[in-house]
């Protein structure tokens, strides 16, 4: 009886971890109710326990904040910042596969190739870090 007392907290607790992934209420929903402006550069710094926006101010010190944008415009993201582990950044799609070859290389030092420029659509549902996709994964709004 004991045992099962201890899993079932073990499982509940475990379900209360914060696993870094996006939503929730730890604050993650930066940049989710206005829409980003059309040909913005949205920054990160790369951390392992998740992206932590920089620019616009709208997700500024944001954990994987949402990012809603406008569809058919234009905008650009990467990350200049980080905790020297490696990390890239890619845009997937509801299938978790990567939309139009919007996925950087692997690098733990971040510099001009760690942009990608794109067209907002529908399509587009998360911004991830392929290295680190329990932590490092934000949810893209197109409206």
């Amino acid at each position: 009886m004991r045992m099962t007392g201890a899993t079932a907290v073990g499982t509940v607790l475990a379900g209360c971890s914060d696993d870094g992934g996006n939503g929730g209420d730890d604050g993650n929903s930066g940049g989710g109710g206005e829409a980003i402006e059309p040909d913005t550069q949205i920054e990160f710094d790369g951390q392992t326990a998740g992206w932590v926006g920089i620019a616009p101010d709208s997700i500024a010190d944001e954990k994987n904040p949402t990012l809603t944008l406008q569809e058919g415009e234009t905008y650009e993201i990467g990350w200049t910042t980080g905790d020297d582990a490696n990390h890239n950044i890619a845009i997937y799609d509801d299938s978790d596969e990567v939309v139009d070859d919007l996925a950087t290389e692997e690098t733990a030092d971040p510099g001009d190739d760690q942009w990608l420029e794109f067209e907002a659509s529908s399509e587009m549902v998360t911004y991830i870090c392929e290295v680190h996709p329990n932590s490092m994964v934000g949810d893209i709004q197109v409206e």
